[in-house]
């Protein structure tokens, strides 16, 4: 296998939507006034319709034509979203880029990957972990059996490189 192989590795799990409960707790950490860009969301999208309660939100989806690595919108602040797992490495590089503050939910077995080390070897990676993992949607089966808890991983975001936050289920279910 060929080194250009393993950094930018892909994986099939591209399409897992993020239950409410999973955005609310990055809702507190977005200024005022700021124009948020959700990448790989539609209309229907957690980010989307969370986010839009306190912030103007520019969303896009490749599904719409609108492919991350060619499209930008013309006005917006900061990267919310769930990226795609296919090509993590790339996502990355590309809002680190941007020299714009974003917040992207993964795995954090991807800590154990080289790229993490290597993109934000001189940029402060920020995390926002939680207190227990997060059942994403995949394919309309929400998956119970989760073998790996995810983060935000941030860049010139969180006011501090790591916190930790608990969250509901239930609580934020019930608050639709």
């Amino acid at each position: 296998m060929k080194s250009n192989e393993i950094l930018y590795s892909s994986g099939n799990n591209d399409e897992c939507h993020t239950p409410r409960y999973a955005v609310i707790p990055i809702l507190r950490y977005i200024p005022e006034n700021s124009v948020v860009w959700c990448p790989f969301d539609t209309q229907k999208s957690e980010f989307v319709k969370e986010i839009s309660k306190t912030n103007k939100v520019v969303f896009s989806h490749i599904d719409s034509g609108q492919d991350f690595y060619t499209y930008e919108p013309e006005n917006w602040d900061i990267i919310i979203s769930n990226p795609p797992f296919t090509n993590k490495r790339k996502i990355f590089e590309r809002c680190l880029n941007f020299n714009k503050p974003f917040a992207l939910l993964m795995s954090n077995t991807w800590l154990n990957d080289a790229a993490p080390k290597q993109l934000f070897m001189q940029k402060e990676l920020q995390l926002l972990m939680f207190d227990q993992r997060i059942k994403f949607n995949c394919k309309g089966i929400v998956n119970n059996k989760i073998t790996y808890s995810s983060s935000y991983y941030c860049w010139n975001f969180l006011p501090k490189q790591l916190i930790m936050e608990k969250i509901n289920e239930t609580k934020a279910n019930c608050n639709n």
